[in-house]
């Protein structure tokens, strides 16, 4: 019996280690040299690997990891590991020495860190996302030519709901959306097709946030939390978030907790058909379940049997962005392009 737990172990101590290893070289690379570096020595260390068996299951287990010691250090633990966040002070120290400490912090605050890893969500509010999600709204309304009624499934503390009230750059000189915004996204536009971006949003008429947790951005454990999930390099995605948040305080947004799959039957049946119901995701359906993948696009097929619908979405079966849409009991599936997690580039195929 110990043998078998003891080969079970290994087997699962392999694969997070693999995890980590695929983090640093797919996510990090490029974005995070800090993160990278550790993801990397992590990969080789059982101590450290043991302490992520704790992950709830079905979350990101380097991001949560991460996530949990930046909070801590954000709340004011005394250690010398805030020296190497570039989050924490104005000049870090080399990464090359980084990996004992950040080790020597995990088991200081063992009990702490895994009460993280067993309680909270990954739930990125990556603001710069929506730096795609306008010029496919934008499509969406051309193509509709009705007000929008946007219900995001995965919604965290809503950001992206306010996509519309954010001003756009994209390298061409002019700016898009609400030009006069606090909040000003920029992004690369890398293909060979220009998408539809109209000079003022699109209407929308409603906003639905839909989350297991939603996280209310007034409270203060809520907030650092988030801030916490930001690498520590990124200083533009801070404040970029930072300034949505104010947002989201001052707007109204109607968020329900809840397994957004199964709600959305009921509340597609609660908007007014002079709108068109757009149900949107963004790094999110790599924590929904292949049953519940499956579940949410016979939802939607049925929605789009009596009325119009879109579905935005990626990470359903691949990392692109997708567009489908039923607009008078047809559907049309569009693949948008490749996307970057943090919004700093994307494509776009559409014509």
């Amino acid at each position: 019996m110990s043998e078998n737990y003891s080969r079970e172990l290994l087997i699962k101590m392999n694969q997070l280690s693999e995890r980590f290893l695929q983090f640093a070289k797919k996510e990090c690379r490029g974005s995070s040299e800090l993160y990278e570096y550790l993801s990397m020595q992590i990969a080789q260390d059982d101590e450290v690997l043991y302490l992520c068996e704790h992950v709830q299951k079905g979350q990101p287990v380097p991001n949560l990891l991460f996530g949990a010691v930046h909070y801590l250090l954000l709340k004011g633990k005394d250690h010398t590991l805030k020296e190497y966040y570039q989050s924490l002070v104005k000049e870090p120290k080399s990464i090359e020495c980084s990996f004992p400490i950040f080790k020597e912090f995990c088991m200081t605050f063992k009990e702490e860190v895994i009460s993280i890893l067993q309680t909270k969500l990954v739930q990125t509010n990556e603001v710069r996302r929506c730096a795609y999600l306008y010029p496919a709204f934008c499509y969406i309304y051309e193509r509709m030519k009705k007000p929008l009624a946007l219900v995001e499934i995965g919604t965290s503390a809503g950001l992206q709901l306010l996509w519309d009230q954010y001003s756009y750059s994209y390298g061409t000189g002019t700016t898009y959306g609400n030009r006069s915004s606090n909040v000003h996204i920029t992004s690369e536009i890398r293909s060979s097709y220009d998408p539809l971006l109209f000079l003022t949003a699109p209407p929308v008429t409603q906003r639905i946030g839909l989350d297991l947790h939603v996280n209310d951005v007034s409270n203060e454990e809520n907030f650092l939390w988030l801030k916490a999930l930001i690498w520590p390099e990124h200083n533009e995605r801070r404040e970029l978030f930072d300034k949505a948040a104010q947002y989201v305080k001052d707007f109204p947004i109607k968020f329900i907790e809840g397994d957004g799959v199964k709600l959305i039957l009921n509340i597609s049946s609660q908007i007014p058909s002079d709108s068109v119901l757009c149900i949107f995701h963004t790094h999110v359906a790599n924590q929904i379940p292949l049953e519940g993948k499956k579940d949410l696009f016979e939802n939607i097929r049925v929605i789009g049997e009596n009325r119009d619908v879109v579905h935005l979405y990626n990470n359903m079966t691949d990392g692109d962005l997708h567009l489908d849409y039923f607009m008078n009991g047809i559907k049309y599936t569009h693949n948008v392009g490749k996307t970057d997690g943090h919004g700093r580039w994307f494509e776009w195929r559409l014509e």
